[in-house]
């Protein structure tokens, strides 16, 4: 720290993690964040293998669940490396700088997964209730422009949150007690009044995260409704396994969310480690379950991964075509 008169100038902050975690717990907790990222690593480092080795998985969902994956993938390797050395080797002290740009990348890809999910849900919502059109509306080259779309469009409003977040003065220390700088922990140690800068970007994060979640209710509510429609019961249950990789991805991000946003409004209080639990569980958890998601509860990919592991065990195994729908992920 610098003092400049009566105001000290932050050179760096420092990441304290969970403030009551005992010292002599600091390794476990290390080695089972290094699990946790070693988990996101390869489940997700497989699938980009098999979408990339197998041309039956060149579909357009697959293609959404590429850019889920690697925004997760990114999302984490943005977030684990520096709490872990912070556990590891008490390498907790991160740069100002590198303190938001940090903070930039973590909303930003927050943000680009919030959009990604509500493209899913379009993809299952023509699927289901103009399936007929589903080839002529969901075509690779529209999919690539939505999610071409979803990682330009969101970079505006992370980059304006650190932009006017950078040049406040800092004096209220520099601990930042979370895990990873986020805009709440940095802007919460700036000697000046925080609403000024607090409210616009809780906005931002209400629009972030609900827009994309009235436009999920709003499909899938539709896609309930011409599912019920279905006279066979069997037709009922082989549409609805369709969505349900989907919904359960969908609610592991949301709902957390949600719950820490609207409690903290309603006068629910929680411990400070017991939030940040909570807040890595729904940060890291959907990155690292995901893939088994996608593997054991998709037709496509749990064949083409099983299809890989039996030649891989047999070099003479000869794989026989699988027939899959177009439509049915």
């Amino acid at each position: 720290m610098m003092s400049a008169g009566n105001i000290s100038f932050v050179k760096d902050f420092y990441i304290v993690g969970f403030p009551g975690l005992q010292q002599e717990y600091y390794g476990a907790v290390a080695a089972l964040l290094l699990f946790v990222y070693v988990c996101i690593l390869v489940g997700n480092g497989i699938f980009i293998a098999l979408l990339t080795l197998e041309k039956c998985l060149h579909k357009p969902m697959y293609y959404i669940i590429l850019n889920l994956v690697v925004s997760d993938l990114l999302f984490s390797t943005t977030t684990l490396p520096k709490i872990i050395a912070r556990y590891w080797f008490q390498a907790g002290s991160i740069s100002f700088t590198g303190c938001f740009i940090q903070m930039y990348f973590v909303h930003y890809f927050g943000s680009v997964s919030s959009v990604i999910l509500a493209i899913m849900a379009y993809d299952r919502y023509v699927a289901i209730c103009n399936p007929l059109r589903y080839p002529n509306i969901v075509t690779k080259l529209n999919i690539f422009c939505l999610c071409l779309a979803a990682w330009v469009l969101t970079h505006a409003c992370p980059l304006m949150m650190a932009i006017r977040a950078y040049p406040l003065p800092y004096c209220a220390g520099n601990t930042i007690i979370h895990c990873y700088c986020d805009h709440i922990s940095i802007t919460s140690l700036a000697c000046t009044n925080r609403a000024l800068y607090g409210v616009p970007a809780f906005a931002f994060a209400m629009v972030v995260l609900l827009s994309p979640l009235a436009f999920i209710v709003f499909s899938y509510c539709t896609i309930i409704v011409a599912v019920l429609r279905i006279s066979s019961t069997q037709g009922r249950l082989k549409t609805f396994s369709t969505c349900s990789p989907q919904l359960i991805i969908i609610a592991l991000y949301f709902l957390p969310r949600c719950f820490i946003y609207l409690s903290s409004n309603i006068g629910i209080n929680f411990s400070t480690d017991l939030r940040l639990v909570i807040i890595m569980l729904y940060s890291l958890f959907p990155p690292m379950i995901n893939p088994l998601i996608y593997c054991l509860r998709t037709k496509d990919v749990k064949e083409t991964l099983l299809k890989r592991i039996k030649v891989s065990m047999n070099p003479l195994f000869i794989p026989t075509k699988v027939n899959v729908s177009t439509v049915c992920v």
